[in-house]
Parts: structure tokens; sequence; C-alpha cells
């Protein structure tokens, strides 16, 4: 036997026993809903026993949990009495308040969001106004350094040019010199 398989077979066991745990959790969540009266479905029950919801489709904790819900979903017989049935008129005017409360609330969810929207634009246009009021400054700064730079650039510029024009003169002439003194040493008697 290799040191691997104790491992494994102690792996195994200890999954088993957390299975054993988990499944124990959703039968105990599955009483007290039921004696709670609440509402049992797939999703509450995972909710109630900490497991996932994949645990409670599991085959053997499904068919608990389906029970449950058909339990819960028959009616009670309480000491001989008749079970409490909710008129078909009694739900449609649940239904109807219930409606009328979607509208008003949903009503009062699209003023606050129209009131939203109006505050943060009014605080965004103030913030922008700042912002471009201390941009226009800055640009209007920076514009009347650059037309500053340009005219020192400009003025240099013209007296480069005088001086070009100024070495191109000289040089012209001392080429006329060279071209001179060449000639004449070329027609000079030897």
């Amino acid at each position: 036997m290799t040191a691997a398989q104790p491992r494994a077979a102690g792996m195994i066991d200890a999954r088993r026993r957390d299975s054993d745990v988990k499944r124990a959790r959703v039968h105990t969540a599955l009483d007290q809903m039921l004696q709670e009266n609440e509402p049992i479905s797939f999703a509450a029950v995972a909710r109630v026993a900490h497991v996932s919801t994949w645990l409670v489709y599991a085959p053997g904790i499904r068919e608990s949990v389906e029970q449950a819900r058909a339990q819960q979903q028959r009616p009670r017989q309480n000491d001989g009495e008749s079970p409490t049935a909710t008129s078909d008129r009694g739900l449609q005017t649940e239904l109807a308040l219930a409606r009328a409360e979607i509208a008003r609330l949903r009503a009062e969810r699209d003023q606050q969001q129209r009131q939203l929207r109006r505050a943060l634009g009014a605080r965004l246009d103030d913030l922008a106004k700042a912002d471009l009021v201390s941009r226009v400054d800055e640009l209007t700064r920076h514009n009347s350094e650059q037309a500053a730079a340009l005219t020192r650039q400009q003025a240099d510029n013209q007296t480069l040019k005088a001086r070009v024009t100024e070495l191109e003169d000289d040089l012209a002439a001392a080429r006329t010199s060279l071209r001179r003194m060449i000639h004449d040493q070329n027609l000079a008697p030897q």
C-alpha cells in the first residue's frame, strides 16, 4: 500500500462526513421551515441550511424537499376546525392594493430620480463653470506667453536673416577675390 492510498482514503472519508453533516442540516432546516410555516423552495432551503443550491437538488435530498413542499401546500386541520381559505374576492382586493402600491412607489421613484438628476446636473454645471473659468484664465496666460515668445523668435529670425545675407555677401566677395588671385597667379610670368 502506497502513502497516497491512506491519504486518499482519509480525504474520501472526510468528504463523506462533510456530506452527511450538510444533508443533516438540510433535513433540520426543512423541519424548522415546516414548523414555522415558512414558504419552502429549493433556494430557501439552501439558504436556511447554509448549503449550496446544488446539494438540495441532489438525489435523496430533492425528494425530501419536494415532500415538504407538498406537505406545506396541503391545508392544515387545527383541532377539528375547518381550514381558513382566502376567498377569490379577497385575493383580488389584495392584488389591486398591491398594484396600486407598486404604481405609487414607481411614481415616487421616478420623481426622486428626476430630482436627483436635476441636483446632480446643477452641481456639475457649477463645477464645470468654475473649472472653465480657471481653464480660460490659464489658456489666456499661456497664449500671452506664446505671443511674447513668438515676437522674440521673429526678431531673432530677422537678425539671423540679416546676418546670413551679410555673410553671403562676404562669401561672394571672398570667392571673387580668390578667383582674381588665382587668375592673376596663372597669368603672372614665371
